[in-house]
């Protein structure tokens, strides 16, 4: 069967190079015309975790609370704050801003209503005159100042304590097409997941997904210009303040700019080194310029694939561009020195014949190597993160278009490529692998003691391997992301979003451990979080005139005489809700405070900071009557800034938000979540199911575990799965399990370094098994395959050794230097990922290499499972 494929591919391949190369080469330009259409994808659907029910609850509770996405620009002037050489400019550029197109409204210092300059009481709001605000002549900016850093409502929101810095939300049109089409899809969805869908049904699905899939591409593209003009814009104003842009749209445009600069600039990069390297080695230019073509169509042809389809990349999927290169570079480089191998041992033969023999005995080894090489890759296809599945289906498509060319162009550039100078092989003098050859030849017992203690280390490492991470640490610190979310955490209060929803109990329950000074004062309510996706802004989510502000506070009829003791606003059928209660307020006051003492807790908003601005304004407490009229008879633009965003009268649930500090060093996601919904059960006596969390701490870190289980514990199923093919490859199980051995040490090598270092497991790093785990295999199936062609001369397991590291030694020795050199380039990147990622990637190649070429040499000739030696 396999001479007669052997026959197959000499007549229709070998046997018409030219033809072969014409096919391709319009391959290409077919493919690079598709090059337009790739789409790099950051949004923050892409990363979340499907059918989490999580998700599910967090689109609730944004469509239930949300309003308009956000950019924020922190300014901090040299002047003082509220002084004329500060506000002035601060004014021009929030004009400048306001007339950008996408942007709904901008909110300063300038627009915000003042409370406490000179204090205003309940009538003054409910009367028919606007609330003063800084544009106002006469307003004390001392006094102002003084409100803004200790103000509930504004200290840490709108200004930071110290009084030196001030924050500027630009709230972005709500994309109304947007959650139209996510919401067709996702009740599609459930319903596929309930049932079977109708053939009309599967067919919207369909469209509605592709419909959705062109309207994100199209949003981001927007949406990164509309960040790239509020760049544009503030950068005229840096003479008069320090400014960094925030926010999560500026994110997301940042890492596609981030990814899409790496692709091209280190994509380079790593062609240009290898170049060099491979000049170096071979020091003939068709061995350079076809492995260096063989790779540069593998990936082209992925691209024009990727584009062709709208298989979107993201900062995780982008990755298999360089993986690409390792492995298509590999396949090159081993059928490049099994045919010199050939030319040197017959340098006068046929050219044909000897191609065919190279491709003959090179096909085995490298089409098991790209067998096992997906099965590591497939693991990444459960998941449940779309990025990391589709990581996996590209690679598993990568490694098939990186086979099929390389047994296609390298045997056809060999046959066409001009008749140089005559053939010196650079076997003649002494290769370098014969070192490791002799090490495993003289020293036995130190490879042993080396990889018992190593094996110690990779235990000690393994057990430190955390899920955690700090996003902040996916950039340099001279990045202007990093600089921002620095400042964020460090005056204006914190940059996670967590939500903690707490639900009315059925009856009123006791309220354990609660003393007075456990409820202290509550945070502000008024602007609600500028930080949280999808969440309330500065002008409570309505079109307000930020211009107008005090005006929209007139008129609302706040001081009818209708209301009644029993009856607010004069209606008969109108029944509090549990949370404007005294009651819901002691237990609203009791949990605000238990989530600001938490160390990780920055900025808190809940009905409890409403309650304490209505104490406030009123000069004394407030009690039942006062509590009924804050939920019913607040004026609309009021309620809508101090109420709706921390309560659903629909559900009867109260909203607690808070900021977590992400540059903490101490934040451990999954500890903090446990244990604060162990304190609110347990010391303050809400059932369990009356709290649930969400928001994009709670989504990020459920992705961490879901990674962890699903790939980590794969790991074995992988190891398992790549057994098996070596006992079908080697016909031995014996041979099988010490060729898996220096696998299962190279990638717990590399797992181990992470755990020692602290480099976590997350969404980046998560795929770094499945590389070290394809690309070890390669070295060992290679190895062993050569050693079992080479034992039968002699049946010497130690001169079989020295043949081996002389021969495919040497292959596999190249790739490693080439790759290793190539991917250093990476250390260069302003995404620490990507970084992370190149470092990794070269630890598990040298790994590799040298398990196969100490390790496993050693273990065949401990164990011998080719039998005894001698004929």
């Amino acid at each position: 069967m396999f001479e007669t494929l052997t026959k197959l591919f000499d007549r229709l391949i070998l046997g018409r190079p030219w033809l072969w190369l014409a096919l391709v080469g319009l391959l290409l330009l077919a493919c690079a015309s598709q090059l337009p259409k790739i789409k790099l994808d950051a949004s923050a659907d892409s990363l979340m975790l499907q059918g989490d029910p999580a998700l599910d609850f967090y689109r609730k509770v944004s469509s239930e609370y949300g309003s308009e996405d956000f950019l924020l620009v922190t300014w901090e002037p040299e002047a003082p704050l509220l002084s004329e050489a500060s506000l002035a400019p601060l004014s021009a550029m929030a004009d400048e801003l306001r007339q950008l197109e996408g942007v709904s409204s901008v909110v300063t210092v300038l627009d915000v209503p003042l409370l406490q300059s000179p204090p205003v009481s309940l009538s003054d709001i409910t009367g028919g005159d606007p609330l003063p605000t800084l544009r106002d002549p006469g307003v004390d900016r001392e006094l102002a100042l003084a409100e803004f850093t200790a103000s509930p409502i504004y200290s840490q929101l709108l200004v930071s304590e110290d009084g030196t810095l001030t924050a500027v939300q630009i709230n972005l049109r709500r994309d109304q097409r947007y959650f139209e089409l996510l919401r067709q899809r996702e009740a599609l969805r459930q319903a596929r997941n309930e049932r079977e869908l109708s053939a009309a049904e599967t067919a919207e699905l369909a469209s509605v997904e592709a419909a959705f899939k062109a309207h994100t591409a199209v949003a981001l593209e927007r949406q990164g210009r509309l960040v790239q003009s509020v760049r544009d814009i503030t950068d005229g104003y840096r003479e008069h303040a320090r400014l960094f842009v925030g926010g999560v749209p500026m994110i997301a445009a940042d890492m596609v700019s981030f990814v899409r600069s790496d692709l091209v600039l280190f994509g380079s990069a790593i062609l240009g080194v290898m170049l060099l390297v491979l000049a170096l080695i071979f020091r003939r230019v068709r061995w350079v310029v076809i492995p260096l073509a063989t790779c540069s169509a593998s990936v082209l042809v992925m691209l024009g694939i990727l584009g062709y389809f709208d298989w979107r990349m993201t900062v995780i999927s982008s990755n298999f561009v360089a993986v690409l290169l390792i492995i298509s570079l590999a396949i090159s480089i081993h059928l490049i020195v099994r045919y010199r191998e050939l030319h040197a041992a017959d340098p006068d033969g046929d050219l044909r014949q000897r191609v065919r023999e190279t491709v003959r005995l090179m096909a085995v080894p490298c089409t098991y190597t790209g067998i096992t090489t997906i099965v590591a890759f497939v693991s990444l296809v459960v998941s449940g993160l779309q990025p990391v599945i589709d990581f996996g289906w590209m690679m598993t498509a990568g490694v098939l278009v990186a086979l099929v060319l390389a047994f296609i162009l390298v045997p056809c550039l060999i046959l066409v490529w001009p008749k140089g100078r005559p053939f010196r092989y650079a076997a003649e003098g002494e290769p370098f692998t014969l070192y490791f050859a002799r090490a495993t030849d003289h020293f036995h017992r130190t490879i042993v003691v080396v990889t018992a203690v190593l094996c110690v280390l990779v235990l000690a490492g393994v057990s430190q391997l955390k899920v955690e991470n700090r996003f902040i640490d996916y950039f340099k610190d001279t990045t202007e992301i990093y600089r921002g979310m620095e400042l964020l955490d460090s005056k204006l209060g914190g940059t996670i979003p967590l939500d903690i929803v707490l639900s009315a109990p059925d009856e009123d329950a006791p309220l354990p451990g609660l003393e007075a000074d456990n409820v202290g004062e509550a945070a502000p309510p008024a602007a609600d979080d500028p930080f949280l996706d999808e969440s309330e802004d500065f002008s409570a989510s309505a079109a307000v005139d930020d211009d107008e502000w005090g005006d929209d506070f007139a008129d609302d009829g706040f001081g009818d005489d209708s209301f009644a003791f029993d009856s607010p606003a004069g209606d008969g059928n109108f029944q509090p809700s549990y949370w404007f209660s005294l009651a819901g307020m002691e237990r609203i006051d009791a949990a605000h405070a238990l989530v600001d003492r938490q160390a990780e807790s920055g900025k808190v908003l809940s009905l409890s900071t409403t309650f304490q601005v209505v104490r406030q304004l009123m000069g004394d407490d407030i009690g039942s009557v006062e509590l009924a009229l804050v939920q019913k008879s607040l004026p609309g633009d009021i309620a809508a800034l101090m109420v709706n965003p921390y309560f659903s009268a629909q559900d009867d649930q109260a909203r607690i938000t808070v900021r977590v500090m992400e540059t903490s060093e101490t934040l451990r996601r999954d500890a903090f979540l446990k244990r604060l919904h162990a304190d609110l059960v347990d010391t303050l006596g809400v059932a369990p199911e009356d709290v649930q969390f969400t928001g994009m701490l709670v989504l990020y870190n459920n992705v961490l575990q879901s990674l962890f289980r699903s790939q980590i514990l794969t790991l074995g199923a992988v190891f398992l799965a790549i057994l098996v093919m070596f006992v079908l490859l080697f016909r031995s199980l014996s041979l099988a399990l010490i060729a898996l051995a220096p696998n299962v040490l190279a990638a717990g090598l590399v797992l181990g370094v992470m755990g020692l270092l602290g480099i976590p497991l997350d969404i980046m790093t998560i795929t770094i098994a499945a590389i070290v785990v394809g690309i070890g295999v390669d070295d060992c199936i290679h190895y062993v395959h050569r050693y079992l062609r080479e034992f039968p001369k002699d049946r010497d397991y130690l001169a079989t050794l020295y043949r081996c590291h002389r021969s495919i030694g040497r292959a596999m020795y190249y790739t490693t230097v080439t790759v290793v050199v190539g991917f250093s380039m990476l250390t260069l990147s302003n995404f620490n990922p990507s970084i992370y990622f190149g470092l990794l990637t070269v630890l598990a190649m040298i790994a590799a290499v040298l398990g196969a070429l100490l390790l496993l040499p050693l273990l065949i000739i401990l164990f011998k499972p080719l039998g005894p030696e001698g004929r």
